[in-house]
């Protein structure tokens, strides 16, 4: 067969944050061989998105408070659901990580003494916080990728992985897609590294950006499990651009405008509260208490997620938020009848005057900035917005080198799912700097060898002949796949986004292995450019398969609901004067103990679950340690 051969030691996939630091730790520090594979150099989430002021949480590096590696470990393990050694590792990196993207030239904001001060994000019991703007990960991803670009290393652009080929149950290779020729390409190597983001293409409300899908269906089909699945952050966004609507956006006020077919328009949150400072108060919590959370949907802020999710999914009206007036046609505000500390909060930052988009601009210029460079000026236009996808909380199982139970290998990034119920805000960018980390020493302190090559190209060709027949398929077969697409992505987000019904979830997972089981005879592209929508299509519609299994097993497993979701249950709470469909049973931390994996074998999914490991007790003495680390036993 005609086909690209590549050899390398290692290979890894995605070009954000976690992928490109991976890179450079393997082949700048490590000295392998390795290459990067990427569908699109400038697209992902790490690249494309923010928030008001994007937080990194790492370890505390400025202030009075005492903090430790100890403490931090303890503060991620308690988020529920997470392993310990997982806990420890991203605190144990976190000053070691954060200090490297500091180095290569992020400027996280310091004070005159050089001490990195922080601030307290959701779920942090300590100020750990930091920023470096609304682009954060934007920095850092740019600042990697001049690092990996300095280091020699090798990139391939516009590749899409379509199968991680093994032999004897480890990693041998990866087939590849070249999206522009529909050619294909093989990577021969013995460890890869998944740093392909979350999986972001399975939701029509989404706030991930476009073009970012993920390729988490990869790892369910070479045989690697999935873990938390059930678990997502969900808060509210702008549909165009994409964007969290977070932090500031919120606290300055705006007018929340629900617009029917008609172009009717009113101010619903007034109604709900029937006092309209009791309902500001409770949007500028929105702001303050990212995201939607299941422990505030009753009587705290997480009542503002529901009311747009009314609007918007049960009414089928389109909600707008609007900096240009005060809410509720007030010409001013009376600020202090506000909640007092939203009143406090205000007030400290000089922002008690004018409307939204004064507010905005005088407590954070970067944020009106950020959409104006997106084309859309705050001053002059609406927002519309909804209750999002923003990301996944769970995702590929990982052991502590970020290895998962396919020997070579790892994931790292969001696609790694090593966050548990509810992480603190910005653990994520040190989650992926620190898995792609460990995943890199753990590959460079063990060579691995390749079978002969005989033995590589038999593998290679058995599975690039049945990719062949795939794309003479999807060549003749007259469904649209953009079309296939859109219809399960909008599936996802009515029946299986932050509101959940059993019997919603389980009709929409029958119409997805339907859908899977056809897709060969269905799935069409009008050439051989557009061929990498079948693999697309094939990656959400296999994922989503897996998310609605684990939700639909939690939901006959677990008698209350948590994280960012709710259960519906008829026997539950819910706030006044919202629809049924809201009942739900509260979080009695019952089930923070548990870690429930999703794995497909033989075309059939299944779940289980498990007990999470804890955090590892050392008491190390450092002659010993010191010892082992010059002899490089015990440690990888």
């Amino acid at each position: 067969m005609e086909y690209k051969k590549y050899f390398y030691e290692a290979v890894v996939v995605g070009s954000g944050a976690a992928g490109y630091n991976a890179i450079c730790r393997l082949n700048g520090e490590g000295g392998k061989k390795a290459a990067l594979v990427t569908e699109g150099r400038l697209c992902g989430t790490s690249r494309n998105t923010g928030s008001d002021k994007q937080t990194y949480y790492k370890l505390g590096l400025g202030g009075e408070f005492p903090d430790s590696v100890a403490k931090m470990a303890h503060d991620l393990f308690s988020c529920g659901s997470v392993d310990g050694d997982n806990a420890l590792c991203e605190a144990a990196l976190s000053a070691r990580c954060f200090m490297n993207l500091c180095e290569l030239g992020v400027e996280f904001p310091v004070n005159r003494y050089g001490e990195y001060i922080g601030y307290k994000t959701d779920h942090d019991p300590y100020e750990r916080a930091t920023s470096a703007g609304p682009l954060t990960s934007k920095y850092m991803t740019e600042a990697l990728e001049r690092q990996a670009l300095k280091s020699g290393a090798e990139i391939f652009d516009n590749m899409l992985a379509v199968e991680i080929l093994k032999y004897n149950g480890s990693v041998c290779g990866l087939l590849c897609l070249e999206k522009e020729s529909g050619d294909f390409a093989v990577f021969f190597c013995t460890d890869i590294i998944l740093a392909t983001g979350g999986p972001a293409g399975i939701y029509a409300d989404s706030v991930y950006p476009h073009g970012h899908t993920g390729s988490t269906g990869l790892a369910l089909e070479a045989g690697a499990a999935l873990q938390n699945m059930t678990e997502w952050q969900y808060g509210l966004a702008s549909l165009n651009p994409r964007w969290n609507v977070s932090g500031t956006y919120m606290q300055v006020l705006p007018a929340i405008i629900s617009v029917d077919a008609d172009g009717t328009e009113r101010e619903f949150t007034g109604d709900y509260y029937g006092d309209i400072y009791t309902a500001l108060s409770a949007e500028f919590f929105k702001g303050y208490q990212w995201p939607f959370d299941n422990r505030r949907a009753a009587d705290g802020s997480s009542v503002i997620d529901l009311l747009v999710y009314r609007e918007t999914v049960l009414s089928g009206r389109r909600v707008y938020l609007d900096y240009t007036k005060n809410p509720f046609g007030l010409e001013n505000i009376e600020f202090d009848r506000l909640s007092v500390e939203a009143y406090t909060y205000l007030e400290k930052a000089g922002a008690c005057f004018g409307t939204p988009y004064e507010r905005l601009m005088k407590m954070n210029a970067p944020a009106v900035e950020l959409y104006r460079s997106k084309g859309v000026d705050l001053s002059r236009e609406r927002l519309e917005i909804a209750l999002c996808a923003q990301h996944n909380n769970g995702g590929i199982a990982v052991d502590m080198w970020w290895q998962t139970c396919v020997p070579g290998l790892f994931a790292a990034g969001e696609c790694a799912g090593t966050h548990g119920i509810s992480r603190p805000g910005g653990s994520a960018l040190n989650a992926g700097q620190a898995g792609s980390l460990r995943a890199a020493q753990y590959i460079c302190a063990h060579n691995r060898t390749l079978p002969d090559r005989n033995t590589l190209e038999e593998t290679a060709e058995k599975a690039l002949e049945k990719h062949l027949k795939y794309r003479e398929k999807t060549l003749e077969n007259t469904g649209d796949s953009d079309t296939l697409i859109k219809k399960a992505a909008r599936r996802m987000s009515d029946r299986g986004g932050a509101i959940r019904t059993k019997a919603d979830m389980d009709a929409a997972l029958r119409g997805i292995l339907d859908e899977l089981a056809a897709l060969e005879a269905t799935a069409g592209v009008k050439d051989l450019k557009n061929l990498y929508k079948y693999y697309k299509l094939k990656d959400i519609l296999t994922v989503q398969a897996a998310v609605l299994t684990a939700m639909s097993d939690f939901a006959e497993k677990v008698p209350f609901t948590r994280g960012s979701a709710l259960y519906f249950s008829p026997d539950g709470v819910k706030a006044r004067q919202l629809p049924e469909c809201f009942r739900f049973v509260p979080d009695n931390g019952g089930s923070a103990g548990k870690i429930q994996e999703v794995s497909l074998k033989d075309g059939k999914f299944a779940t289980l679950w498990r007990d999470v490991r804890p955090i590892p007790e050392n008491r190390d003495f450092f002659e010993n340690v010191w010892r082992q680390y010059r002899e490089n036993k015990n440690i990888y």
